[in-house]
């Protein structure tokens, strides 16, 4: 079997260990811990937000749960990723308008995380997390961060997003992402 064959067959494993934990009730930490594992990138480059009053609060990664909250009518691209129910793939994501207040919170408590912490967010996915009748819950993104994109990791590919926008669909079911659930 080719490289990108055992990519497409590891990524449906993966995407199936998501539907599995369903049953589980797991917590968002957990989900967002596999999530991260699934598409390569390390724990502190995987957000998930979920709609709040009509705006958008991290649930996942927890050092962000009190950084305050994203308006739907704001102009940070979580904002526009539920305001326009458009997913968002960008490997030159520098040249991108955002905002990147969130970057510089320290994150994670993990010796490999410590030197990414603050580094800027050069490549990202974007996706709406909604439920089965279309109404966006939240957003989940998955991020490659350094100090220039040469250092950040692997462009992320049209396959990478489909499996986020796959992993979305499960979030949608998770407990965690009902408006006023408990974190």
């Amino acid at each position: 079997m080719s490289s990108t064959g055992n990519q497409g067959f590891a990524a449906k494993a993966g995407v199936s260990e998501l539907e599995r934990m369903l049953s589980e009730s797991p917590s968002s930490d957990r989900v967002c811990l596999k999530l991260a594992q699934l598409l390569r990138v390390r724990r502190n480059e995987v957000a998930l937000l979920r709609l709040d009053k009509g705006s958008l609060r991290f649930i996942f990664p927890p050092e962000l749960r009190s950084a305050g909250v994203l308006p739907l009518t704001g102009s940070a691209v979580a904002a526009r990723t539920a305001a326009t129910r458009t997913p968002l793939l960008s490997n030159a994501f520098m040249r991108v308008k955002h905002v990147n207040l969130f970057e510089a919170v320290k994150l994670g408590a993990e010796v490999e995380d410590r030197s990414q912490d603050q580094m800027p967010i050069q490549k990202i996915m974007s996706v709406p997390v909604a439920s089965s009748g279309g109404n966006v819950m939240g957003v989940v993104q998955v991020s490659r961060k350094g100090l220039d994109p040469s250092l950040a990791g692997a462009d992320f590919t049209g396959e990478d997003l489909r499996q986020l926008e796959r992993a979305a669909e499960i979030l949608a079911r998770m407990p965690f992402m009902q408006e006023g659930a408990e974190i």
